[in-house]
């Protein structure tokens, strides 16, 4: 497709509407440099090196057009107020003002954080909201949040939470028990279908929630709960004055949407929306009313505001880090870590790699109940899908090691379980790796009832062609290059698969929604160490089921034994105990290949050197856990103005 050239105060980068904008603040060599990257040789009818020396003549001879950003004054801080409970950080210190621009390679789907399960919508809604009790990524241990504190009972069945006093939403409205208690009863209520429900479930009982008194809230558990005070983190606190209204006529799954208001979101973290522009960005500002103060009493955040601009791609990602129109650079590939990595030096930012990551990349076939008129050829392939040899040949014939070598250029590490070696303390050591075996692989098929016609194609017993797509995230570049890899390793047995790549929030709607879909590579993982986040993914009814998002109960015996080892694990406080139950969990897995395991990545990171406190982890999300303790350094904001 050919780009038009826009150039304007930001890169934007839209393929879909062919534009590539271009910021009038960068130097002649990231011109070249990004419009090479997208092959555009002419602007118009003029080459590339006229149109930028013409540029570097005088910036006002616009070559089409300039967009300009509105300039509006950022929300102050509010003066800590007498019998407000703020938690002090001891020993942080920054410089309030400026925002800070992340790019993002996606779009958010949503800001509804009880419904939200892609990347991009939890990176975004992470930084408005707050949870009672917070897992820190860095030290990885619990630390206060919205709660100040918190007694278990000796039994493990019981938690006293007592809640900070004097603290405000950030539309200034008070935050008390009756917040709490509402929130809890949206999270398990099963109409709302809420991603985080199953951890809240124990023993196949709810926890109770009880209001104490304006500060203080009880939670009753059926049975002590092994990640003890874990269970509260990442669980949004809502604003009861916002939503009951309509968590009570039915429609929560309409609330907070991308179209939203601004006014009519509020959370208790450290931001709160300002502006939502469809395909550009999503722009936040800081909350005046937030609860948490540095060293020198100071309110926190020290940024004025957050921006998340929408890239599109990777590349696009890089090219406006490159060209110091981003201040952080979060979730990209290996590729681009090399190119960065040799420049960091001369261009002012550091970029590091902090090992493998939590996330499991994993091959996933469709395997819901879909109505046989409206997918007849998916019906048919199901056959093949629910067949475990031909699941089994096909995780035989993939090369994960080439996978690790191509797609992360050694950045990250294969795997054949959902635990990455990066999970120490839970991963089991004892699974079987197998070395990639094209002749395993055929034996598997054979024994199947496949066989290969003159043209070296496999059939089915049916003499169908065994052919099908796998659709995956076209912003991720790595797992387009896995789907290809297996297409490749895939076509030595004679199946013919089609590498379908789509917008992220597209493959989200087809697997989680519509299921539209034949195969698809995805990932999951990597907001904790601890078992439990995983729930939901490997009870069968849990809501990221993925391979089958309709079991009402489990469809297989084995599925049946993974349910009652989860909510086994889930209460076993002795942590030896605890790890037998799990790693059986995982051989179960491992054995039976409900998704096929294929790698994880290594976390890579960036940020320009005038980005401080800059603490990235390998716990999610990486390089913006601390957003409300990040800063720009004073020479990077008399830079900007």
């Amino acid at each position: 497709m050919p780009y038009s050239v826009i150039f304007t105060n930001s890169i934007f980068t839209t393929e879909t509407r062919g534009q590539l904008l271009i910021s009038k603040s960068g130097n002649f060599e990231t011109y070249k440099r990004v419009l090479k990257r997208f092959s555009i040789t002419r602007l118009r009818n003029f080459p590339i090196t006229k149109c930028l020396l013409c540029l570097r003549v005088s910036v006002v001879n616009w070559i089409l057009f300039c967009v300009a950003l509105p300039v509006v004054a950022a929300s102050a801080a509010q003066p800590l107020q007498k019998g407000e409970d703020i938690q002090v950080e001891p020993g942080l210190t920054g410089n309030y003002g400026g925002t800070l621009v992340v790019g993002q390679r996606s779009e958010p789907k949503t800001l509804n954080p009880v419904l939200a399960a892609d990347a991009p919508s939890r990176e975004v809604i992470g930084r408005i909201n707050a949870d009672l009790i917070h897992i820190n990524r860095y030290t990885q241990k619990t630390e206060p949040a919205l709660a100040s504190s918190w007694k278990m009972s000796s039994d493990g069945r019981t938690f006293t939470l007592k809640l900070r006093r004097g603290l405000r939403f950030s539309d200034g409205q008070p935050f008390d028990a009756d917040d709490v208690v509402f929130t809890f009863q949206v999270y398990l209520d099963e109409k709302v279908h809420s991603t985080q429900r199953d951890l809240l479930v124990i023993g196949g009982r709810p926890m109770t929630v009880t209001k104490v008194d304006a500060h203080t809230v009880r939670f009753e558990l059926p049975q002590p709960y092994a990640a003890a005070e874990r269970i509260f983190d990442s669980l949004a606190i809502l604003p009861r004055h916002l939503l009951q209204s309509a968590y009570e006529q039915g429609k929560f799954a309409e609330v907070w949407n991308l179209n939203t208001p601004p006014s009519q979101i509020a959370g208790l973290g450290p931001f709160r929306v300002k502006q939502y522009v469809a395909g550009q960005r999503i722009v936040l500002e800081r909350n005046p009313y937030y609860w948490k103060a540095d060293s020198n009493k100071q309110r926190l955040p020290y940024l004025d505001e957050m921006a998340f601009i929408f890239a599109g791609n990777e590349d696009a990602q890089v090219m406006r880090f490159e060209a110091r129109e981003t201040d952080i650079i979060n979730r990209f590939g290996p590729d681009n870590y090399s190119v960065l990595a040799k420049e960091q030096q001369d261009r002012d930012y550091q970029i590091q790699d902090l090992g493998p990551s939590l996330e499991f990349n994993f091959l996933v076939f469709n395997l819901n109940d879909v109505p046989a008129d409206k997918f007849p050829d998916l019906v048919r392939e199901q056959a093949w899908f629910r067949d475990l040899k031909f699941r089994q040949a096909v995780s035989a014939a993939i090369d994960r090691q080439a996978i690790v070598r191509l797609a992360y250029r050694g950045h990250g590490a294969a795997l054949w379980g959902n635990e990455s070696p990066a999970d120490k303390l839970w991963v089991d050591q004892s699974l079987p790796h197998p070395e990639r075996s094209l002749d395993h692989a055929r034996e598997l098929l054979k024994s199947a009832g496949f066989s290969w016609n003159s043209d070296g194609k496999l059939i089915d017993n049916q003499q169908k062609p065994v052919e099908f797509s796998i659709i995956t995230g076209s912003s991720n570049a790595p797992r387009v290059k896995m789907a290809t890899l297996i297409a490749d390793d895939l076509s030595q047995l004679g199946i013919t698969v089609h590498v379908v790549p789509l917008e992220f929030r597209a493959v989200v709607d087809r697997v989680f929604q519509s299921n539209n879909y034949e195969a698809c590579i995805i990932g999951l993982g990597g907001a904790d160490a601890d078992p439990n986040p995983q729930m939901n993914v490997w009870l069968s009814n849990g809501g990221t089921h993925i391979w089958n998002l309709h079991e009402i109960h489990p469809a297989t015996a084995w599925e049946a034994e993974v349910d009652g080892l989860m909510n086994q694990q889930m209460v076993t406080v002795n942590y030896k105990q605890r790890r037998r139950i799990y790693d059986r969990v995982q051989q179960l897995l491992a054995e039976n290949l409900p998704v096929i395991f294929l790698a994880t990545p290594d976390v890579l990171v960036g940020a320009k050197n005038n980005v401080g406190n800059f603490r990235p982890a390998v716990l999610d999300p990486y390089a913006l856990w601390n957003a409300d303790e990040l800063y720009l350094r004073r020479q990077a904001l008399a830079s900007a103005r």
